[in-house]
């Protein structure tokens, strides 16, 4: 399945290239020219041929092999990965970038059955991998030093072996991913497609979220009731959507004997379910002290009585509202980069001037922004939807994060570079804190200061309260739907469970509201996938305050930790900083650094 980190926002909206000069578009040559390449083609030939002889060749053999044949087996597998990867990032970044056409959304399903169909015959793989005796397969990695390099990978898949099912069971279930495809597929296309009337003009719905951060408070509010109104319209599909997809969750679930919903997502992130829950604890503790404690600061800057949703994102009154152009959002985060180490230059270069990432806003392109890691032997590509604005600024450094995350990782290899969820989001938000401090360290004034300053505790509070309160409906989501069916009311009146919770009394909420859980696309992708922005934000602060305070060698722990990828567990990547994130000290040390922020908003007038 081709499944990207979409990163929402709710800021939005189209500018032309004049003013913001010129953005670039990608360039997917690198993977393949055409639709019909003869390299596609070939690749196509190879793989279905590949993964017939690979199933011949090991398939019930597994137990027999030497530590050399296990070796050539895995790196034989690694192969067919490498080049499933490649056809499917190909299909699926051609697709995002007009999910609204036909011929693309035929393309990525067709060459995504055509791979799954392959690729069926290689779930014995896995299976038998679980039915290995230990010893035999400790003995075989002490045998190959290479072999051993791959031990995380066999750790990884045999941490599911209280949960994997009957060799024919799991063949069934590899296949019917194709239908869990098709429903991200609609929640995709129907998102692109809706039209939002605002005043005499006719958005799409980045253009529409946009308006939410308009300076003027009566295009935010008429933005927030258009934004109801048309999800409200669709609020059946959307519905639909989310019950087929938490029901098949829960059958597959219950099948496994997977204990909670989200036991999944904590495997494939290969963190134990405690840390993600002294996570979220932690941070619904501190609600009062920070998103409340902020949004009321902010209702008495716009010197509202009670703040409306609409409010949530508004700039404050005293913000300029200047574009940033391309080219200066390039230099800004360059320089940002390169000043924490001038190894960095090299990394972001080709990311600029190679056709590495997509920037401009589109008709029927998808929403938000990602960045796809692609497979090793290419690289990564960013998508954006560049606006012009700061915040666009930060988004920037933060894909760029991930982009060089992922090149480093790459000399892992196709099996190991690709990182768990949790530590997935560790250089995206470092590059975001390092373009935040070059920014904040050249503010002309205590204005432009406090400004960037509260935008900065808004993005946080975005990225951590906010996600863990969409974690905690996800929660209750799944958790209804194990009893039936969800009724429209059902799903929205989980959404304002946690909406009010985590805001706080400085919010009253408007009528439908309720509905905004429909255009979140994490949900629908990914289930779980957003407290690994928390997460990361959390490590980050703990990491960033690591770097304030003895910066000496910081960098070269930092560059070993990006580039081992998933070759190491967290507390291994993390120890040589001396953090640790299974201690609860390690997220209240997160935490404070925002309260810290609101601290200094306090005192200025």
């Amino acid at each position: 399945m081709f499944q990207l980190p979409i990163r929402t926002f709710d800021s939005e909206h189209s500018k032309g290239s004049s003013e913001l000069g010129q953005l670039p578009d990608w360039n997917l040559n690198d993977l393949y020219t055409s639709t019909d390449a003869k390299e596609l083609v070939g690749d196509l030939n190879w793989l279905e041929k590949e993964c017939d002889k690979f199933a011949k060749d090991y398939e019930g053999k597994l137990k027999s092999l030497s530590a050399d044949q296990l070796l050539n087996c895995v790196l034989r597998n690694e192969k067919i990965s490498a080049i499933s990867g490649r056809i499917i990032s190909y299909a699926g970044l051609r697709y995002y970038q007009k999910t609204t056409d036909a011929e693309r959304a035929k393309f990525l399903s067709d060459m995504q059955e055509k791979v799954t169909i392959f690729t069926t015959k290689l779930v014995f793989f896995s299976l038998e991998i679980n039915s290995l005796d230990d010893d035999l397969l400790d003995k075989r990695l002490k045998e190959n030093t290479d072999l051993f390099r791959y031990k995380p990978i066999f750790e990884k898949i045999r941490a599911l072996k209280p949960y994997q099912l009957s060799d024919e069971i799991e063949k069934f279930l590899h296949d019917l991913g194709i239908v869990g495809d098709a429903w991200e597929k609609l929640f995709d296309e129907t998102i692109a497609g809706l039209k939002f009337k605002v005043g005499e003009e006719t958005l799409n719905i980045e253009a529409t979220l946009n308006l939410l951060t308009d300076q003027k408070r009566e295009n935010r509010e008429k933005a927030t009731h258009e934004l109801a109104r048309v999800f409200m319209e669709n609020i059946k599909v959307f519905t639909r959507v989310h019950n087929t997809q938490a029901k098949e969750k829960e059958i597959v679930d219950r099948w496994r004997g997977m204990p909670t919903a989200q036991m999944g997502r904590h495997l494939a992130n290969q963190v134990e379910p405690e840390v993600v829950e002294a996570l979220r604890n932690s941070v619904v503790k501190a609600y009062p002290k920070i998103s409340h404690r902020y949004y009321e600061l902010k209702r008495k800057w716009l010197g509202l009585e009670v703040m409306q949703v609409w409010d949530r994102n508004a700039p404050l009154p005293m913000e300029s509202d200047t574009l940033v152009s391309w080219d200066e959002a390039q230099t800004i985060v360059t320089d940002a980069y390169t000043k924490f180490d001038n190894r960095m230059s090299d990394l972001i270069t080709p990311f600029f001037n190679n056709g590495w990432i997509d920037a401009g806003v589109k008709p029927g392109k998808a929403p938000g922004a990602f960045a796809h890691p692609t497979v090793t032997d290419v690289h990564p590509y960013i998508m954006l939807n560049y606006l012009g604005k700061p915040r666009d600024v930060m988004t920037l450094a933060h894909e760029l994060g991930h982009g060089i995350h992922q090149v480093l990782a790459s000399s892992q290899g196709q099996m190991l570079s690709s990182t768990p969820l949790t530590l997935a989001e560790t250089a995206s938000v470092f590059g975001e804190m390092l373009t935040f401090q070059k920014m904040l360290d050249q503010a002309k004034d205590k204005v432009e200061r406090k400004v960037l300053l509260a935008n900065k505790v808004e993005d946080m509070i975005n990225t951590v309260v906010r996600q863990i309160a969409f974690y905690d409906f996800e929660c209750k989501l799944h958790d209804a739907r194990k009893k039936g069916e969800l009724t429209p009311s059902d799903i929205n009146a989980l959404w304002m469970s946690v909406q009010s919770e985590s805001l706080g009394p400085a919010f009253e909420f408007v009528e439908g509201y309720e509905t905004f859980w429909s255009y979140i696309p994490h949900f629908v992708h990914s289930p779980f996938y957003v407290y690994a922005y928390a997460f990361g934000d959390g490590l980050v602060n703990a990491l960033y305050a690591t770097y304030k305070e003895n910066p000496k060698g910081f960098e070269d722990k930092y560059f070993n930790m990006l580039s081992a990828g998933g070759s190491k567990h967290h507390k291994e990547l993390l120890e040589p900083f001396g953090l640790d994130a299974s201690d609860p000290e390690f997220w209240s040390k997160g935490l404070s650094m925002i309260s810290e922020m609101i601290d200094e908003l306090e005192t200025f007038d």
